[in-house]
């Protein structure tokens, strides 16, 4: 009987460098807006080595730099002061222009629900997005997703701001974009929504700046289990690894030896590698499907560690070279995902490698090397010399266990939008480098009830991104979140917003306090008219240099003697009290028990007593969950929630 080795097929001539078509991230496209005045990365793919040239219609200094071995590139584009439309084209083995590109104000707009909430899901707002004509405007959204590793795409699409691109768009973020619009004529405004509502910060943060503080070490271990290819369950190990199990005991290929090279040729059939299932006279098997082929590759090659790239594969696959399992993809929902395993060096041997690839197709089509976007190239390559061979063309294939015999995939719970660095990797990473001027952020809801971490954690999301970035401290300026009775709360969401106040110790940061905007009955506000109006009033502040009020009253200092305290204040010009003041300020003594006390404005100083304490140590103001702010200045900004005492009752 002959064996399979004699019908491996040897690989294509090599060649340097395999062909990538020119693109760019997805972060630039018609109609965007790019940060005035600074050096704006410029990034996409190509084929390694090639030269890429990049020109603004601005200007007529071409940008230049080489693909690396990857295919990877990047330039630092000078860019104008306001205006267009203009022109971007970049050149390598095609050409790409890019129309009605627009340069001026870059700003992410992120966090929860209350930045994701859609102009038209209020009523006032779809009255809004109706009449919209906001021609400064440009908007960018960022699709939800969430990943275990580092993405350096994701879908993101760039549009004017049409009464439709409006009603879709982030409420918050467009009343944000207007206010600098109104106030910076002729300075195009672009906005970026990237936001999940009912998530937590620590997805929002890269994985690296959340082991700095080891808090959440177990689950991201988990993750880094799963990123390798090894899928585990709740019990870390659990139904997946349950599944797979049982599917290499159906499936006859691991005891057949068919993902070593040898074997009886009995079975195989040849297959232009990339290929869809449909297209290999399969009709609609779904399960196991292998894959085999060999190659040779330079001796320049030995004793390097390589890289095979097989591209997207539906569903899931293992691959192994020469016997020894490489890389893996365990895990349900990446069909479309383009593959990268690692190959260490002293895998290869002299003469003939073969690859074996076992293609788990659970339902619908299967594919291996095509992408959404279709047949793509599979790849083997030395990064150390920036080399690649090509591995499309001839392979031998056969079909294993089928999926009726294997029993439904099980999906995992434990690995989710809110899984820490989930965001971070899925809808911050493939943002960065792009040139911002700065950040707003509505979030802190999803972490009520763990105001001391989110103490640590909020300033360290800043950091992280602002590190990431390489833009120095860019401003960062969030909303307080807003009054709202939390079931059970026995200060839970004050302290959550203290937690917020504390970070304004970070450098070059705001806080739009809407104490007075909070509905009891419903965690998602109206009114972003005016919270999108508090957070622009921080950039134009102290980004733009406007002379106007950014702050609420925010408490300087206590005294407490004569059986009163007198609170005085910053940004208190103007300082009164609104409605009835009982029940806003609680006050008390030394055995910690608070009791409503009586307030009254002195000047830009606020007296308050207890009729209850004689000896008043410590007042807290608007501490209940639900507690509205009463409290303004005369430019008609609220106080936040605060308190004179450190207690931790």
């Amino acid at each position: 009987m002959l064996r399979l080795s004699l019908f491996i097929l040897l690989l294509t001539p090599f060649s340097s460098a395999a062909p990538q078509e020119l693109r760019l991230s997805s972060m630039f496209a018609d109609h965007m807006v790019l940060q005035r005045e600074t050096s704006a990365p410029v990034w996409g793919w190509a084929s390694p080595g090639t030269e890429v040239r990049v020109l603004g219609s601005w200007s007529d200094n071409v940008a230049t730099c080489k693909a690396d071995g990857k295919g990877a590139w990047r330039v630092d584009l000078a860019t104008p002061i306001a205006g267009g439309p203009h022109t971007l084209t970049v050149t390598a083995d095609k050409s790409i222009t890019l129309q009605d590109v627009m340069v001026g104000e870059v700003w992410i707009c992120s966090g929860q629900s209350n930045m994701e909430w859609h102009l038209s899901w209020f009523a006032d707002g779809a009255v809004t997005a109706n009449t919209v004509d906001e021609p400064q405007l440009r908007l960018c959204t960022v699709d939800k997703s969430f990943s275990d590793v580092a993405e350096s795409e994701s879908n993101i699409s760039w549009s004017l701001c049409t009464p439709k691109a409006a009603a879709d768009f982030s409420a918050t973020g467009f009343y944000f974009g207007r206010e600098l619009a109104d106030a910076l004529p002729g300075v195009p405004i672009g906005l970026v929504l990237t936001a999940w509502g009912g998530t937590v910060i620590e997805a929002w943060t890269s994985e690296a700046a959340l082991r700095l503080g080891g808090e959440f070490d177990g689950t991201l271990d988990r993750v880094a289990v799963r990123r390798a290819g090894h899928a585990v369950g709740d019990a870390g190990g659990g139904p997946e690894a349950i599944w797979w199990s049982d599917l290499f005991k159906k499936d006859p290929g691991l005891e057949a030896g068919w993902n070593r090279a040898g074997g009886n040729a009995e079975g195989w059939n040849s297959v232009e590698v990339p290929i869809q299932f449909s297209n290999m006279g399969l009709g609609g098997f779904d399960g196991c499907v292998w894959f085999q082929r060999g190659f040779e590759i330079p001796p320049s090659w030995a004793d390097k560690d390589l890289v095979l790239s097989p591209g997207a594969m539906d569903d899931m696959d293992v691959t192994w070279v020469n016997g020894v399992e490489v890389g893996a993809t365990r895990e349900g929902g990446k069909a479309a995902t383009a593959r990268e395993y690692s190959i260490p060096a002293g895998t290869m041997i002299p003469g003939i490698n073969v690859v074996s690839i076992m293609v788990v197709d659970t339902g619908g089509a299967g594919t291996i090397g095509w992408g959404s976007g279709g047949p793509g190239t599979i790849q083997l390559g030395c990064p150390d010399l920036r080399q690649h061979i090509s591995l499309d063309g001839t392979w031998f294939s056969r079909t294993g266990a089928k999926a009726s015999d294997l029993g439904a995939f099980p999906t995992n719970s434990w690995f989710n939008h809110n899984t820490p660095s989930a965001l971070y990797n899925g809808m911050i990473e493939p943002l960065i480098p792009f040139a911002i001027r700065g950040a707003i952020w509505y979030q802190g809801e999803s972490n009520v009830g763990r105001a001391a971490q989110y103490q640590r954690l909020f300033p360290g999301m800043m950091e992280d991104w602002r590190r990431r970035w390489g833009r120095g401290d860019f401003p960062f300026y969030w909303v307080q979140i807003a009054p709202f009775g939390y079931g059970g709360d026995v200060g839970q969401a004050a302290r959550l917003r203290e937690a917020q106040s504390m970070s304004l110790s970070v450098a070059n940061t705001g806080q739009a306090v809407i104490m007075d905007l909070g509905d009891p009955k419903n965690i998602h506000p109206g009114h972003k008219d005016q919270v999108g109006r508090r957070l622009a009033l921080l950039a134009l502040a102290k980004d733009y240099g406007k002379d106007l009020v950014w702050s609420g009253p925010t408490m300087k200092s206590s005294v407490f003697e004569g059986g009163q305290a007198t609170l005085s204040f910053h940004h208190a010009e103007g300082l009164e009290l609104r409605s009835e003041t009982q029940g806003r300020f609680t006050v008390a003594g030394a055995d910690h028990k608070f009791y409503p006390g009586e307030a009254k404005v002195v000047g830009e100083t606020v007296v308050v007593m207890c009729a209850a304490v004689s000896e008043p140590v410590a007042v807290r103001f608007a501490w209940g969950a639900a507690d509205a702010s009463n409290l303004f200045n005369g430019a008609g900004l609220s106080a936040s929630s605060f308190r004179t005492d450190q207690w931790t009752d």
